[in-house]
C-alpha cells in the first residue's frame, strides 16, 4: 500500500464534522476525495461499485434511508448517482440532530431540480483540489502565507527553493493527481492524458445526459488550453474553433464549457472590482484556468522537453500551477482568490482575500527579468487604492497587507519597496 501523503483539507474535514451534520466534498475526479474521506469515515457506501450499483439504485428508488444505515460518520461516495440521497441525508440529519453523521463525495455538480432542498444549515460544502506542490512534498514550505499575513516584517531573505525550472515543468505536466506520484516518472504525463480522454469519452455526456461529441469536446479543451491564464472571452474561443468546425456556435460552446465547469475541469478566476476606477475601466470577465495545469499540457501534447525550449508557453502554464496552489492554500485559510486588470494595463494576476478582510496583491513571474515590471504594477495598484481613499472618503477601501511576486526562481527576498519575491517551491498555506 502506498504511503498516504496528508492533504491540507484533512484537518478541515475533521473540524467540520465537529459541528456540521453532514459534509459534501466536491472536486475533480482522481484528486483524492474518497481517500481523504475514508480516513475519518466509520462505514462506507460506494455508489459506483459495479457489483452492487444496480441494487443500490433500486433501494434508492424505494427506500433511500436504508442506504444510510451504518456506523457514523458514514461515507457515501459518488452520491450523485442517486440524487435522492441528498434529501435522505438532509432529513436524517434533522432527525438525529447531532454533528458528524455523513460525508458525501462527488466529482460532478448535480442539477438543483433533482433535489428538493438546498441542505443549508445541515450539509456543509468543502471543495478539494489536486495536490499543491507543498502536499506533494515538492515545495519545501519554508514560507507560510499565514505567517506572512501575521508578520509583514517576517524575514524571508535567502530562503531557497529546491525546485529548478525543469522540476517545475515536470511537476506541471504531471499534475497534482495523487496516483501520478507512485508511478515511474516517464509515465507521469499519462495520468493527465487519461484524465482528458475520460472527460471527452464518457464524463462530458454523463454529467447531464446530453450527448456531446468527443472530437468537439477535445477541440474545445485544446482551444481553452491555448487561452489559459488570459481573459479570452467565449467569442475568442469560438473563433479559434470554427476554422475546423463551421457548425459550432456560441450556444453549443457555452453548453460544453458548462459541462467542463460541472465536472470541475475548468476553474475560472473571478475579477476583483474595487471602487477605484470607473466600472467601464475594470475588466470583469473571468480569467481562464484549469483545475490543474497538467490538463493544458496534456490537451496540447506538450512534453516537459518541449516546454524547456518554450518557456514563454510554460509561463502561462506556470500561472495556472500557481493559481492551483493558491486555491489550495487559500481554501485551507478560509479565503478566496480573484484577479485585477483594467484597460490601462494595470494588473494583479491574483488577489488573495482572507475571510477577515486582509488581502495580498500577487503577480506571477516565471523568471527574474519580469520582476521589476510586476513590482511596478503592484505598487501602482497600491497607490491607486490609497489615492482613491484620499480623494473619496466614501470609498474606504482597505489597502493591501502584502505585495507578492511568486516566481519559478531559487531565492526569496524582500525588496526595498516592500514587495516580497517568493519562489513557488518555498510556499505553503
Amino acid at each position: 500500500m502506498d504511503k498516504y501523503l496528508p492533504r491540507l483539507i484533512d484537518k478541515t474535514i475533521e473540524n467540520t464534522l465537529q459541528y456540521a451534520g453532514a459534509i459534501l466534498i466536491v472536486g475533480p475526479k482522481w484528486c483524492g476525495k474518497t481517500t481523504s474521506a475514508e480516513r475519518v469515515a466509520k462505514s462506507i457506501l460506494k455508489m459506483q461499485d459495479p457489483d452492487k450499483m444496480l441494487g443500490y439504485l433500486t433501494t434508492a428508488e424505494t427506500k433511500p434511508s436504508l442506504l444510510l444505515i451504518g456506523e457514523k460518520p458514514r461515507l457515501i461516495d459518488e452520491w450523485q448517482v442517486a440524487p435522492v440521497l441528498w434529501d435522505a441525508v438532509r432529513n436524517s440529519v434533522d432527525i438525529i440532530g447531532k454533528p458528524g453523521q455523513y460525508i458525501l463525495t462527488g466529482s460532478t455538480c448535480v442539477n438543483k431540480e433533482n433535489i428538493m432542498h438546498s441542505g443549508t444549515g445541515r450539509i456543509t460544502k468543502l471543495v478539494m483540489y489536486p495536490m499543491s506542490l507543498f502536499e506533494s512534498k515538492e515545495s519545501n514550505g519554508k514560507i507560510s502565507l499565514v505567517q506572512l499575513f501575521n508578520n509583514k516584517n517576517l524575514d524571508i531573505d535567502g530562503i531557497k527553493s529546491d525546485l529548478s525550472i525543469e522540476n517545475l515543468i515536470k511537476a506541471a505536466c504531471r499534475g497534482g493527481w495523487p496516483s501520478s506520484l507512485s508511478i515511474n516518472e516517464k509515465f507521469n504525463a499519462k495520468i493527465a492524458r487519461s484524465y482528458v480522454d475520460n472527460i471527452c469519452d464518457v464524463d462530458c455526456s454523463n454529467i447531464d445526459g446530453i450527448k456531446r461529441d468527443r472530437k468537439r469536446m477535445m477541440a474545445i479543451i485544446k482551444s481553452y488550453a491555448r487561452n489559459i491564464s488570459t481573459l479570452a472571452n467565449d467569442q475568442t474561443i469560438l473563433n479559434d474553433l470554427i476554422s475546423n468546425d463551421s457548425t459550432m456556435n456560441i450556444q453549443t460552446l457555452k453548453s460544453y464549457l458548462s459541462a467542463l465547469e460541472k465536472l470541475f475541469v475548468i476553474d475560472e478566476v473571478e475579477a476583483w472590482c474595487p471602487n477605484i476606477r470607473s466600472a467601464s475601466a475594470i475588466r470583469s470577465s473571468k480569467k481562464r484556468e484549469f483545475i490543474d495545469p497538467s490538463i493544458a499540457a496534456a490537451a496540447l501534447n506538450l512534453t516537459s522537453d518541449y516546454l524547456m525550449q518554450d518557456l514563454n508557453t510554460f509561463g502561462f502554464i506556470f500561472e495556472n500551477l500557481c493559481i492551483r496552489d493558491l486555491r489550495v492554500y487559500s481554501n485551507n485559510l478560509g479565503g478566496e482568490i480573484s484577479y485585477y486588470h483594467d484597460k490601462y494595463g494595470l494588473e494583479a494576476d491574483c488577489v488573495l482575500h482572507l475571510d477577515d478582510g486582509r488581502y495580498a496583491l500577487i503577480e506571477f513571474k516565471l523568471g527574474s527579468s519580469q520582476i521589476e515590471m510586476g513590482a511596478k504594477h503592484l505598487l501602482e495598484l497600491k497607490h491607486l487604492i490609497k489615492k482613491a481613499n484620499e480623494d473619496n472618503h466614501n470609498i474606504n477601501l482597505k489597502e493591501p497587507d502584502l505585495l507578492i511576486i511568486i516566481t519559478g526562481g531559487e531565492m526569496a527576498y524582500t525588496r526595498d519597496d516592500g514587495v516580497k519575491i517568493i519562489p513557488i517551491g518555498c510556499l505553503k498555506n
